[in-house]
Formats: structure tokens, sequence, C-alpha cells
């Protein structure tokens, strides 16, 4: 078969993405689609999942919050058919000085991701294929230490241990992290606003790639954890080399 007529990797193959209506989740959706999987999508607002499913041709969609326990279970109980490989996006850090956070405050902020990817793998696992994988989403800002990011450094050190362990016990079921710096996405900008466009002069002349990483480099990444059949329990740092700046 020449590579031209190269049948796309993950043709006859369902990627569920959990947080699929916007940035990495999306672009994600958009990767997997453009390599021949049919595409799942879940978000909380219904009305912006419902364009993004337009525009990337999704097979279903389901509008509901991933932290809500039934309905996780729910959606994956309720599938039509086996899928191969869940995309996990929802959630986010919370830059709270630890001084100034409860101890109710600190147990979420530490476990919340953990908490999340755990429970989208003990619903998932039973309707997965047993060659199909699921990616999580990390980061690699936290593993320095910095009075402005609060708890965020001890919670960004859970995720890779947490992925291994995890990766062992679904195997063969593959399980690996991606620990992203800054994106530019949606959600940047909400948390920049007027900062935006200053940050992205900042990473385009300090970093070693020279421009700012993108939702679709992630995505791409993504798509590549989904079909190397060799890759589980690890962590895939994509951050342009900004972890080495100053």
């Amino acid at each position: 078969m020449s590579p031209s007529t190269r049948e796309p990797p993950l043709a006859g193959q369902t990627v569920v993405v959990i947080g699929g209506s916007a940035g990495i989740g999306l672009a994600t959706a958009r990767s997997a689609r453009a390599e021949g999987a049919d595409v799942v999508l879940t978000a909380r607002d219904p009305d912006r999942l419902r364009s993004a499913a337009d525009e990337v041709g999704a097979r279903s969609v389901a509008a509901f919050d991933a932290n809500d326990l039934a309905a996780l279970e729910g959606f994956f109980d309720g599938l039509d058919g086996p899928i191969d490989h869940v995309m996990v996006t929802a959630g986010g850090p919370s830059y709270v000085p630890l001084l100034e956070m409860s101890a109710a405050q600190v147990r979420d902020a530490l476990s919340d991701h953990v908490v999340l990817d755990l429970e989208v793998a003990r619903a998932a696992a039973g309707a997965m294929r047993p060659d199909g994988g699921l990616v999580f989403m990390g980061g690699t800002g936290g593993r320095r230490i910095d009075h402005r990011l609060g708890i965020v450094s001890a919670a960004t050190a859970t995720l890779p241990p947490f992925t291994a362990a995890l990766a062992l016990e679904l195997a063969p079921i593959r399980v690996n992290l991606i620990a992203a710096g800054f994106v530019d996405t949606p959600l940047s900008a909400s948390l920049l606003g007027e900062g935006l466009e200053d940050r992205r002069d900042e990473l385009r002349a300090t970093l070693p790639i020279r421009r700012v990483v993108t939702a679709a480099d992630v995505a791409s990444l993504a798509v590549h954890l989904m079909t190397n059949s060799a890759l589980t329990g690890a962590t895939f740092d994509i951050d342009g080399g900004q972890q080495f700046t100053p």
C-alpha cells in the first residue's frame, strides 16, 4: 500500500473526549477525526458542545459535569458499543496562596485531577477494548517551586506516579499523561485577559522553539499516544522547552 493510500491509523476506532467542546479537547477531536476515528464529545455547556460536534462531525455528544460520578458512570454505561480511547481534558489549576487555603481546599486541589482521572478510568474500563488507551492532561509549569503557584507544584507531582500505577492496574489498556506548559487556548485567554498578547510575545522570544505551543500541537501528541501501542505509564512533556527557560 502506497503512503498516499494508507489506512488512517484510527480507522474503525472510537475516541471519547471528556471536555471536548473547546481548546485541547476540541483540537484532539479534530485530529482523531482526521485520522479516521469516530468521536464522542462530552462537556458541561450543551450549546458549545453542539457547536463543536457539528464542526468535527462527532458521532454523539453528552452534556454533563465530569465530576458528577453518577452522570459519568451513566454516560459510559449508555455508550452504543465498545470504545478504544479516552482523552480527559476537564479541570484546571487553582492558583491560590497556600496560607489562604482551607484544609478542604488543599485536599481538593491535591486530589481533583487524580480523582477525576481515576473515576473516568473506573467508569470507562468496562467499555474499552483491551488494546485501547487513556490519555490524561497534566503540566510542566508546576515543577518549579514558586510562591505564586500555591498548591499547584504539589498537585502536579502526583500525576506521573499515579499514571504509572494505574497503567499497571489497567493493563493491557494503556494509560499515559501529557504534561503541557502554556498552551494558546481560550482558557489561557480567559485567565490572562489583556496580558495574553504580552505573554505570547514573551514566549516567542524565550522558548527554544521560538513560537507558542498550540492546542493542535497537544492534539497531535494525544493522537500519537492513541496509535502507538508500545507507550504506557509514561509522562510526555510538550511545552516548547518552557521549563528550561528562566
